[in-house]
């Protein structure tokens, strides 16, 4: 359980997260992540990373039950601080990151996703941003990567979800495929862009993010000063706990 990494001959670094019961992750298990994906990166053998998960989905975001259970706000500023390292490690990861999504892939998920550079899904994934129903805000910054504006605003104030098939219409998802055959299509993936010349597919990806129009990590911090203001007024812990005693997967 937890976050691990296999290196493979073709250069491609694959990095699991596997935290049972719905990859929910700790404020730990996000730096544990962020940490995972910048050493992979750094390794001058890496052509390209694989992020997926293993279990009933990609990833469910935040472990609320922890916020909930810890004194005070540690949990809280320690979970947006964790989520930010997390995402902003698959943004600056020196090579292409391909996320392999099946499952649920919602709040932090989604920061996950739309921050990696290729995202290939399973026919069973779906994305969304319960973050309204949860009494916070965040990682619109990142699904305004994955679909267009209209529909990140309807995404948010109704915390609907959208398929891995809807994305792919939109162009964000490269493939969707059956589930049994998600891996090894990442894989194949990664396998392509890590046959590359190493030095200069960094380059690529480091001419990329030069001439993105949105600073991502910036945006990401500016949404967060919202979850701290919802926490000050009430509006985060009742949502929190109405989850928690709702016993709900998000």
């Amino acid at each position: 359980m937890g976050i691990s990494t296999t290196s493979h001959a073709g250069g491609v670094a694959e990095i699991v997260v596997d935290a049972p019961p719905v990859n929910a992750l700790t404020v730990q298990g996000w730096y544990d992540l962020a940490d995972a994906v910048t050493a992979a990166g750094r390794d001058p053998a890496t052509g390209a990373v694989l992020l997926r998960a293993e279990g009933r989905g990609f990833n469910a975001g935040v472990d609320i039950k922890e916020m909930q259970s810890t004194e005070g706000h540690t949990a809280l500023v320690g979970a947006n601080r964790g989520c930010h390292a997390a995402f902003a490690a698959v943004y600056d990861c020196e090579v292409p990151v391909v996320a392999a999504v099946h499952g649920f892939c919602l709040g932090g998920g989604v920061g996950l996703a739309g921050n990696a550079d290729i995202v290939v899904a399973s026919d069973d994934a779906y994305f969304g941003l319960p973050e309204v129903d949860r009494g916070a805000l965040g990682a619109a910054t990142h699904l305004a990567r994955l679909v267009p504006q209209h529909l990140t605003r309807a995404m948010v104030y109704t915390c609907r979800n959208v398929t891995a098939a809807e994305l792919h219409h939109h162009g964000s998802v490269l493939e969707v495929v059956p589930a049994d055959e998600l891996r090894a299509k990442a894989l194949e993936v990664a396998g392509t862009i890590a046959a590359k010349d190493r030095y200069v597919i960094r380059r690529a990806k480091e001419s990329l993010n030069g001439i993105d129009p949105v600073d991502v990590k910036r945006s990401y911090r500016y949404e967060q000063g919202f979850t701290f203001e919802l926490n000050l007024v009430g509006a985060g812990d009742a949502h929190r706990e109405a989850f928690v005693r709702q016993g709900a997967v998000r």
